[in-house]
Formats: C-alpha cells, structure tokens, sequence
C-alpha cells in the first residue's frame, strides 16, 4: 500500500489488476485513489473464443481441415487462457509430429509443416476449464454485489 500512495505523483500512471479470488481482496486496497473501481469480465462468448483462437494462430501455419469458428463452438466454458494452451499444444504436437517424421526417413509433405485438425482434435483431449461452474456462480454472485454497491 506504501507503494501505491507514493505513485501519486505521476498523474498519468493507472494500475490495473486482475484476480480469480476477488472476494479475497484486502478492503484497504478497494478505498478511493487504490484499486477503487471492480470490472467483472466473464468468460469468453462464441465471439470472443473465436477472436481468442484467430489471435493465437494468426502466426502459425493452419491446415485447411481447421475450422476455427467449430473449434470456438467446441470450447464453452472455457477460460482465454485454456484457449491459448489448446492452441499451443496443438502446435507442439504438430512440431513433434513434422521431427519424428523427419527422423523416421518419412517424406516430408507440406501438410507436415501445418497445424491440422488431428493435432486441435489431440489437444482438446487433454484440454480442460480452469473454471468450474461453481466458480462462475461465485463470480456471478461478486457481480451482482458490485453492481449493486457501485451501478455505472
């Protein structure tokens, strides 16, 4: 908190944090000219998972069997960053897959060189949400508090 009230001085200078465990934040931190404003951010909607997906592969090399949008419809629930570590999995396995090929003396064709659906359909399986349903109504809960303490 010390730090926090030396910051003064630069006018220009907002901080901004983010917990899952918002019901476990010091008070002393949410007074006037601290962390005073809560925004709750939900899960990610349809929308939102398929701009998560295309933002994480927007690099990477896809196979034309990867439908994103059904990818995005597959992932209800799940959290940005549970996106994001389908997304690189996929890619791991893909590499992995593109080295023992390699190694194997087996041809290299192009299709090697891509994320396909077979390394997303692998990824899913060990996929999971970091956020429980219960979780959510507790964040559910939280929101109608602040709404309530604070309407915007």
């Amino acid at each position: 908190l010390t730090e926090i009230d030396g910051v003064g001085a630069k006018k220009s200078v907002f901080c901004i944090a983010a917990t899952n465990m918002p019901d476990l934040i010091d008070p002393a931190l949410m007074r006037p000219g601290r962390l005073d404003q809560l925004v709750y951010l939900p899960l990610p909607d349809l929308a939102s998972r398929l701009m998560i997906f295309k933002s994480c592969t927007r690099k990477s090399p896809l196979g034309d069997d990867v439908d994103l949008d059904a990818l995005a419809e597959r992932t209800e629930g799940f959290s940005g960053a549970d996106i994001t570590e389908v997304c690189q999995r996929s890619a791991k396995l893909a590499i992995r897959q593109y080295i023992f090929d390699s190694e194997s003396g087996i041809p290299a064709a192009a299709s090697c060189r891509e994320i396909g659906l077979t390394h997303f359909e692998a990824a899913m399986l060990t996929a999971r949400k970091s956020v429980s349903a219960a979780d959510v109504k507790k964040f559910e809960r939280f929101r109608k508090s602040i709404q309530i303490a604070n309407p915007i």
